[in-house]
């Protein structure tokens, strides 16, 4: 048990004294400061990721598919159209799947959605 002498200056709560920050204080914070996100809601474009091979590559990807969509589209007339819808839909297809991964990896939105294998995608 404790006596008398023990429990000298104890007012059931901490002292203030403990608690003023310094070198030897126990108490320094122990998390990093959070940074102020700039762009709407957190979205920020990763320029890294456009200069890189990848988004290179996806950005040529998404330009050629502009490209042959609006070089289809330039057709009056055909004869036999079949072959020419399907490389309508083709190139439209390609266009927007292309263009939203394009969205997806350029603004980091991939992060935000960790159940997609996105390395296979």
């Amino acid at each position: 048990m404790r006596n008398g002498d023990d429990l000298e200056g104890f007012d059931g709560e901490a002292s203030s004294t403990s608690m003023i920050s310094g070198a030897s204080s126990p108490y320094q914070p122990t998390t990093e400061p959070v940074s102020q996100r700039r762009g709407l809601g957190g979205l920020r474009c990763d320029l890294e990721y456009l200069r890189g091979t990848f988004g290179r590559i996806k950005l040529a990807e998404v330009v050629l598919a502009l490209i042959s969509f609006i070089c289809i589209e330039t057709i009056m007339e055909c004869s036999p159209c079949e072959g020419l819808y399907f490389f309508e839909f083709v190139s439209c297809s390609a266009l927007v799947v292309t263009g939203v991964l394009l969205l997806m990896f350029s603004l980091n939105l991939h992060t935000r959605i960790p159940q997609i294998n996105w390395n296979l995608t």
